[in-house]
């Protein structure tokens, strides 16, 4: 489909057949400790995107800028959708509902991103691509990677779970540890495709992963028999992930298929909070994250603007919640329906729990909810540290039986 790209910050708009990443006249124009200006939303010809309302199904390729070849090699998108009935009736909530990225390719959100820049680099003739990631960003790009034949060069923060990065490692990544943190990891991967090209997938410096992102929504809105949710429950930590949400509705509404965007919640960890304060106060600023979710762990949000852009536009609220809060809901998503969620992304859930009896007020029990999981549990089993021991063995006998479920 045809496409232009809008600075988000001052508003230029212009189009290119080129790789371009930021906005050639305010990038870097913003404060020392400041989220960064200058990233750009991808807009697409308004008649093109009237043809797909006369459509009676339509898929997120529909609303892609670049061909995604052989998607069957890498297989995006239909992920299901889980209805937690034991903890509906704990919340005094009817049709809350948990969208289930966990179960893609790389068993992370961050594939829909991966997918769509696999494809900008078989249609730009790359086979390099570089990026910065915390774990689950460079998992899903070394997956694809590994599924189209592309050379992923993936930096990391040393410190990041040590199951994230065997995953690259094993996709075939050529992995580099940096002594730093996510920010230090992300500017040394700019200057790698400075120095020795091929595309840079950075989240939302490239706006391709936020296009990527927004394939969830659209898919969800098909999946709901063209309906959409009254409430989209988000775990945030650059602002990425809930940016390409409310891009998919965004879509789809400029589209001429539906006529509203559904209240999106930017779910935080109060130890990383920056979107949120800048929600509450207008100032973005950088903070010092710290929290035990690593995923959503952020010191200066790359989607910050964005994300409170379209929270600001939309009716889009931000709820923060305790590391106590976080690791409670992924015990609770996992014993009471089957569901084994990573801390970053039970933030989500964590947020309706706090959300619910404001929910019942406004919306009523009956109201659509959607949880979205974006990363599995297997990702990061350090956190069970000292939270959960496996039992001891018992002697080879029936005796042992006996005595072992006798009180």
């Amino acid at each position: 489909m045809k496409f232009r790209y809008k600075c988000i910050d001052c508003g230029y708009e212009f189009e290119t057949d080129e790789i371009v990443y930021t906005c050639p006249k305010c990038a870097g124009t913003e404060k020392e400790g400041e989220f960064p200006k200058g990233y750009l939303k991808v807009l697409y010809d308004e008649r093109e995107l009237k043809q797909l309302s006369k459509k009676s199904h339509v898929t997120f390729y529909d609303f892609f800028p670049y061909t995604v070849p052989t998607p069957e090699v890498y297989p995006v998108g239909n992920t299901p959708i889980v209805k937690p009935s034991r903890l509906n009736a704990k919340l005094g909530l009817e049709n809350v509902f948990c969208k289930m990225d966990t179960f893609l390719p790389s068993g992370s959100f961050k594939d829909r991103a991966s997918q769509l820049i696999a494809a900008q680099a078989i249609s730009h003739n790359t086979k390099k691509i570089a990026l910065a990631s915390t774990g689950n960003a460079g998992a899903a790009m070394s997956c694809a990677g590994a599924a189209y034949g592309l050379d992923i060069i993936l930096f990391v923060p040393q410190t990041a779970p040590v199951n994230k990065l065997m995953q690259s490692v094993l996709y075939g990544a050529t992995v580099v540890p940096v002594k730093g943190s996510y920010d230090d990891a992300f500017l040394l991967s700019i200057e790698y495709t400075k120095h020795f090209g091929g595309i840079n997938r950075n989240t939302a410096y490239n706006p391709m992963t936020i296009e990527g992102k927004k394939s969830v929504s659209i898919e969800l809105f098909e999946q709901l028999g063209r309906k959409l949710p009254d409430v989209v429950y988000v775990p945030v930590g650059d602002g990425c992930i809930i940016s390409g949400v409310y891009k998919g509705f965004y879509d789809l509404m400029a589209a001429g298929i539906t006529d509203r965007i559904p209240q999106i919640v930017c779910c935080q960890s109060e130890k990383s909070n920056a979107i949120s304060l800048a929600f509450e106060t207008g100032e973005f600023k950088s903070i010092e994250a710290s929290t035990r979710a690593d995923s959503i762990s952020v010191d200066i949000p790359a989607s910050g603007r964005m994300a409170v852009q379209y929270m600001k536009q939309y009716n889009g609220r931000c709820i923060q919640v305790s590391e106590k809060e976080i690791l409670d809901a992924q015990m609770s998503l996992v014993g009471n329906c089957g569901v084994f969620a990573e801390p970053a992304s039970s933030a989500a859930w964590a947020g309706l729990v706090k959300d619910s009896e404001n929910i019942k007020k406004t919306l009523g029990k009956d109201a659509q909810i959607c949880v979205l999981l974006t990363g599995t549990g297997f990702k990061d089993m350090a956190v069970f540290d000292g939270r959960v021991t496996l039992p001891q063995p018992i002697e080879n006998s029936p005796q042992a039986v006996i005595d072992r479920f006798t009180e």
